[in-house]
């Protein structure tokens, strides 16, 4: 049902060439284009109109563009992007003047000018006519389609502009800094609704049955927060207690599936206008679940888009993680409702401002109105994986500069959203919940309908700070230890954060009462001469054996000594994780930390616990720590229960299996499996086949019977077995408990039979969260022949925005993970036109297709085939980078520990 690259061909002869202006040729070379557009010249006002014409999948439209001449010129430029325009004018109080056109498509721009005209400080109209196809990608001004029931197909048009496409909808001024007021007119059939961002003010009907939806007028905004979608939706409504009309729209069969989100929405955005203590500017928010959507979700002031799977939610059949999820992800978007939205980064280089406060905001949100959802218990796991990307050479600054439209969509990756979230989630505990808070308002309400830098914000904090808030909580207990002197300064902390990439190791030595600190910069697998230039100012937090009261200490040095009242047995650094770095113990140090685990591990809390288990076998990898240590460490697993240090045991030591499955390396494969089942077997059999226990429970229950299944383990295969043979029985219709599902599923798809009814069902569900189950079932099949369905990037089965994850899946399956990268390098060309160069689409497939590779064959393999593509196809990728960075972590790492491994494993038997 969607177009493939023919088809784009095909479109595009139907959109004649840019042909010369009425009034003399196009030329496309005299002009000294930039990346950047000039300052000089502002868009105050937009008049937009967009007629998309969903019979031929084109669309037409005219802007009118009030500017602010700020320095006399000849030559207005503005962004464009695969756009026809038919005419260009200046609109005068006499008579329109035309005007001449010049285009760069490299810098995706155009030039206006008159050879009888200057444009003279002041303000200014201009106006120009357009016409293209609807994108057959998930950016721009895009098409998309649904089928019913009944097998019809439907289609629709929507939009996706960050980060540089509303250039290809509008001659615009695309970069957040042009921020302007838009008033919006959409033209459509009578079977078909408009939205936008603002309510509409009125419908108009025109010659041949057309209607035109009048839009009220935007507040001030940039160019990547304008959307529209023209569509057949139906939608829920509720008003907020601040008397914002909330909706849900979704293709018309699945709108029973809206009410979770449309409560969730209420109750999210009544909680921010209170917190941020600043009203939500629009009279409306609307949510639209889009059937054909790239990334997880996109915050367009006013009307926010998700992907099916992101926003519907069914009691019956989604899983407790699937309401998580939603709940997490609405929460993000309506944070950038302030958070990016009416505060905005000046240029992409601080797109963490808006990112990394999202993610961040979507735990501070959700912790105190879903407390249920223990949403803090997965907080952790972000700062491990923004760990993972930021001990790499090819790691960036979290404010890194960046120009081209690649790059600026490669910043949309885990140091933006997760880093930047873990850095704020420490300088929180670093200024107090309350001052932090009272400086991001303070922030907020300085810079509303504005554009920021990275200062900005520590101004706001650090004012806040010396306002007297810190300086009062001088005597609590929780802020005793930060504020050693009087001048806080907020930004010398958080640049040593925020422009420079990596973090620190802190090494920790005691001798008697003497805690000797030192700090380097965490990198694997470089030369060390590299870290030596890297400082951090550290908020170091502490816990001894002999006070579970948290000490604090700023380590603004390369090397400290702190003191203690008396010695201890232990001590534990970084309490909770909240300090986006690492702790290396030396000396005994660890040996009493495992001792202490082995004795009595719930002294410690379950964040403690798995900050443990991830340090010490991130310092395995750069040799700090042996491994048999690391293991020794993870023997005391038997008697967990938590579900932070039981996942990040498996997230340790499943990946080093993953590495032997792809090779012949049977034998010590099996032993570790055997040790993992044997370690968790306990906790495995305590699991009941239901949906019952809290949130992280339900989740963990999934989690561990899943891999029992998958190892074969036989009380977990027979109880799938047998659950899967009465649902196939009834065809389909018994009801499964929703968070063993995936479990039952994935046992189902290892017989041929099974995975055939499982593809059928995933082709008629009308759940997403059931098909994205089915969908990870069959990826995990041993049936390897059975996944060559996924090939093609058109057909009726698979939505093409779900290929990256499935292909993905498919690259962790032992029996077929060759068929991944296959099809990545065949398809590579398609794929980056599909989901364009530098998208977190792209680098997540590239990634995470090669990161269980750990033999020297597989990395020439990789190298090569990127290296042979052209610069513009992604031979420059950053991700491309990270995957040939990580194989050869894996083959360093399997070089020095394979031995160690195999004798440690011969040695314990649990």
């Amino acid at each position: 049902a969607i177009l493939g690259v023919s088809g784009v061909l095909l479109l595009l002869s139907l959109v004649p060439p840019l042909e010369a202006n009425d009034n003399g040729n196009t030329t496309f070379t005299s002009l000294p284009f930039k990346m950047r557009l000039p300052d000089s010249v502002r868009p105050l006002h937009y008049d937009l109109l967009i007629h998309p014409n969903l019979t031929f999948l084109t669309f037409t439209g005219s802007v009118q563009i009030q500017l602010e001449v700020r320095q006399e010129t000849k030559h207005i430029f503005l962004n464009s992007k695969n756009l026809h325009i038919s005419r260009a004018l200046r609109l005068g109080s006499r008579h329109p003047h035309l005007l001449q056109l010049q285009e760069s498509e490299h810098f995706e721009q155009i030039a206006l000018s008159s050879e009888s005209l200057t444009f003279t400080r002041g303000l200014h109209v201009i106006q120009l006519d357009f016409s293209a196809n609807l994108s057959d990608t998930f950016h721009g001004f895009y098409k998309g389609t649904y089928t019913t029931r009944n097998g019809e197909v439907r289609a629709l048009a929507s939009t996706q502009f960050e980060p540089t496409h509303a250039r290809a909808a509008f001659p615009c001024f695309d970069e957040p800094g042009f921020k302007a007021n838009f008033s919006i007119r959409v033209r459509r059939e009578s079977r078909h609704i408009s939205i936008s961002n603002m309510p509409k003010l009125k419908t108009v009907e025109l010659a041949g049955g057309l209607l035109e939806d009048h839009y009220d007028v935007t507040v001030k905004m940039s160019t990547y927060l304008v959307a529209f979608i023209v569509c057949d939706f139906l939608s829920i409504s509720k008003r907020s207690q601040h008397g914002v009309e909330i909706s849900v729209y979704t293709v018309p069969e699945k709108i029973s599936q809206a009410e979770y989100a449309l409560n969730t929405a209420v109750t999210l955005l009544d909680f921010y206008d209170d917190y941020f203590d600043i009203p939500y500017p629009l009279p409306k928010q609307d949510l639209a679940a889009i059937p054909d959507f790239q990334s997880g979700a996109m915050e367009n002031w006013g009307l926010t888009t998700y992907r099916e799977s992101g926003l519907l939610f069914d009691p019956e059949r989604s899983s407790t993680s699937d309401k998580l999820g939603i709940t997490k992800v609405i929460a993000h978007e309506l944070a950038h409702q302030w958070f990016g939205n009416l505060v905005t980064m000046q240029w992409w280089n601080d797109l963490w401002l808006n990112e990394g406060f999202a993610k961040f905001m979507e735990f501070v949100s959700v912790n105190i109105t879903y407390p249920e959802l223990q949403v803090n218990d997965y907080f952790l796991e972000k700062c491990f994986t923004a760990m993972g990307v930021d001990s790499l050479s090819s790691s960036h600054p979290i404010s890194t500069p960046v120009e081209n439209p690649a790059q600026i969509r490669e910043m949309f990756d885990d140091v933006s959203y997760q880093k930047g979230a873990c850095v704020l989630n420490m300088l929180r505990d670093f200024l107090t919940p309350e001052a932090f808070k009272m400086g991001i308002i303070r922030y907020l309400k300085n810079h509303s309908y504005q554009n920021t830098v990275n200062a900005d914000l520590w101004y706001s904090l650090t004012n806040v700070s010396s306002d007297g808030f810190c300086s009062d909580s001088k005597s609590s207990a929780s802020a005793s230890k930060w504020y050693m002197d009087d001048d806080l300064n907020v930004k010398a902390i958080m640049d040593t954060w925020t422009l420079q990439e990596g973090f620190p190791i802190i090494s920790v030595e005691v001798k008697g009462r003497e805690v000797y600190l030192k700090q380097e910069r965490y990198l694997k697998g470089a030369d060390p001469a590299k870290n030596s230039s890297f400082l951090w100012q550290v908020p170091l937090t502490y816990i001894t054996s002999s006070s579970s009261s948290v000490q604090r200490f700023l380590l603004k040095n390369r090397k400290d000594v702190l003191y203690l009242p008396a010695e201890v047995e232990w001590i534990k650094f970084n309490v909770d994780m909240r300090g986006y770095y690492i702790v290396h113990y030396e000396t005994g140090g660890w040996d009493a930390l495992i001792r202490q685990l082995q004795q009595n591990h719930t002294v410690l809390s379950g964040n403690d616990r798995a900050s443990l288990i991830h340090n010490i076998f991130q310092l395995v990898s750069i040799g700090k720590v042996p491994l048999d240590k690391a293991l020794s460490l993870s023997l005391y697993l038997r008697y967990e229960t938590e579900i932070m240090p039981v996942t990040q045991g498996f997230g340790e030591l499943v990946p080093l299996y993953k590495l032997m499955e792809k090779r012949d390396m049977a034998t010590l494969e099996h032993q570790l499996k055997s040790y993992l089942m044997n370690l968790f077997q306990r906790l495995i059999n305590a699991q009941r086949w239901s949906d019952e226990g809290s949130v992280s429970e339900r989740i963990l229950r999934n989690y561990l019977l899943l891999f029992a299944c998958v190892r074969r383990y036989g009380p977990c295969v027979q109880t799938a077995q047998e659950l899967f043979q009465k649902w196939k029985e009834s065809d389909g219709k018994m009801r499964l408990p929703a968070d063993v599902r995936l479990v039952v599923y994935t046992e189902g798809a290892r017989t041929e039979e099974g995975w055939d009814f499982l593809l059928e069902k995933y082709r008629q569900t009308l759940y997403p969260s059931e098909k994205s189950q089915i969908k990870a079932a069959l990826s995990y099949s041993p049936l390897a022949d059975k996944l060559k369905w996924f090939r093609g990037l058109e057909g009726d089965i698979l939505k093409t925005h779900e290929l990256p994850s499935l292909v993905i899946s498919v690259s962790k399956n032992p029996q077929a993970y060759k068929l991944a990268w296959d099809f990545l390098r065949t398809n590579w060309q398609k794929l980056v036109q599909k989901f364009d160069l530098g998208s977190s689409s792209i680098s997540r497939m590239v990634v995470g297709v090669t990161n269980q590779y750990s033999t020297r064959e597989k990395l020439v393999e990789v190298q090569s085939f990127f290296s042979s593509l052209e610069q513009g196809m992604g031979a420059g990728l950053r991700s491309v980078q990270q995957a040939v960075e990580n194989i050869e972590e894996n083959i360093r790492w399997m070089d020095k520990n394979v031995p160690l491994l195999t004798h440690w494993l011969n040695s314990h038997s649990i």
